[in-house]
């Protein structure tokens, strides 16, 4: 794509409002736009990132037998009222009068309506277990939206729901998608960490959070390098004290994001939605089920926050929305003509690339670079007698190569 065709407007300032690391970053850059707090607009840069991480969690939820399904952003309050969860929700739930008087409801989360899909489709324990999964627009009336993408009122949300005639094969499933989830953040170029978590009213049993540690978290997380993991929320233990699991190590607190989470719900929807199967010999019994929650746009504010520098924001090659950045610094026929073949050999490569060919100075167009933070930049100049500059946004190496063997290097990554 020509930079001179491409809607891309950064900016030198954030909003002044505006305090979240990812959030400033993400706006100067030119991905997103602040419409009011909790709210963004995803401009054609950061709109890409985040199809790239929704597609990511699309390929992972497919690859564990789930099923993709779209649910109405409005839900009755009837259907809440099954739950008793209308009156339980009103501080965060955007509920409001429809036509006609009727009361409705922006969805916060979907165990309602997902459970009034299934009622009407399971009948027999042959028809278990089905796992399916929606990406969507979520809306929460959140008091605090002060952390950029991390905590929004409105934000995109994979949830995924998993019914099962038994408990057995409920944990069983719930191991699957914890694994998956894994995946999906080492994917990403996240190191997060399976942290134990109340299970709330659902279940006794923990649930499991999902943490990023970085010094801009919202959550106070104890570990060990063992591999242990708990919520301050549910710990027992202290920073310093030995660890409860392998007992050698001493425990940190940290600082973490929570990217995230996933629940044992048990029977307590089944029961209160009258959602129940014929088992092996022909008894009515409740239907289990796991519920399983991750945030696309919360997975971008934190690539941001951690994947960044002094100069800009620094894309793992996962997400960005274009693999190199093609910067034309000098606007001599003979460069012009260097940069347009290397455009050509790039494309027909396949390789992603948003090429530079504006009139700017050099500083601006470097300056902007840094800051859009693609993950290589080739700078064609009078200065390089018809080679091109490579280099890695995450590195300091820069190497002078032909563009005989540019696709080569680009694949080496």
């Amino acid at each position: 794509m020509r930079q001179t065709k491409f809607f891309l407007k950064t900016v030198k300032e954030s909003p002044a409002d505006e305090t979240a690391l990812n959030a400033r970053l993400l706006i100067r850059a030119g991905y997103i736009d602040k419409l009011m707090a909790g709210a963004y607009s995803y401009l054609p840069l950061g709109l890409k990132v985040l199809e790239k991480i929704k597609n990511v969690v699309r390929e992972e939820m497919n690859r564990i037998d789930a099923q993709e399904i779209l649910m109405p952003a409005l839900q009755p309050k009837s259907l809440w009222d099954e739950t008793g969860r209308w009156e339980e929700m009103k501080d965060i739930m955007f509920q409001f009068k429809g036509r006609g008087g009727s009361d409705l409801g922006q969805g916060a989360t979907h165990e309602e309506p997902i459970f009034d899909i299934m009622r009407r489709r399971l009948k027999s324990y042959k028809d278990l277990p089905v796992a399916v999964y929606q990406i969507q627009d979520k809306f929460r009336n959140e008091p605090r939206a002060k952390s950029g993408l991390l905590r929004g009122r409105e934000f995109s949300m994979k949830d995924l729901y998993s019914f099962h005639a038994t408990r057995d094969d409920m944990l069983a499933y719930y191991d699957r998608v914890k694994l998956s989830y894994l995946t999906i953040f080492e994917r990403l170029g996240l190191n997060a960490i399976a942290v134990e978590a109340s299970g709330g009213a659902f279940s006794e049993d923990y649930s499991h959070e999902f943490q990023v540690l970085t010094p801009n978290g919202e959550d106070i997380i104890f570990h060990c390098d063992c591999g242990w993991a708990q919520n301050k929320e549910i710990a027992k233990v202290k920073e310093g004290d030995k660890c409860p699991s392998c007992g050698a190590e001493k425990i940190r607190a940290d600082k973490g994001v929570e990217v995230g989470n996933i629940f044992k719900l048990e029977q307590k929807y089944s029961a209160a939605m009258k959602l129940s199967v014929t088992d092996q010999n022909g008894k009515l019994t409740p239907v289990y089920m796991g519920c399983y929650g991750l945030g696309p746009s919360r997975l971008m504010g934190t690539l941001v926050e951690i994947h960044h520098d002094d100069s800009g924001i620094v894309w793992p090659d996962s997400v960005a929305p274009f693999k190199a950045h093609l910067l034309l610094l000098s606007q001599s026929t003979v460069t012009k003509e260097i940069a347009d073949n290397a455009y050509a050999e790039l494309q027909k490569s396949g390789v992603e690339v948003l090429y530079d060919d504006r009139p700017e100075s050099p500083g601006a167009k470097l300056t902007e670079a840094d800051l859009v933070g693609l993950p290589v930049r080739i700078i064609v100049s009078d200065k390089n007698n018809g080679l091109l500059e490579y280099k890695r946004r995450s590195s300091a190496e820069i190497k002078k190569i032909a563009i005989k063997d540019l696709v080569s290097e680009i694949n080496k990554i």
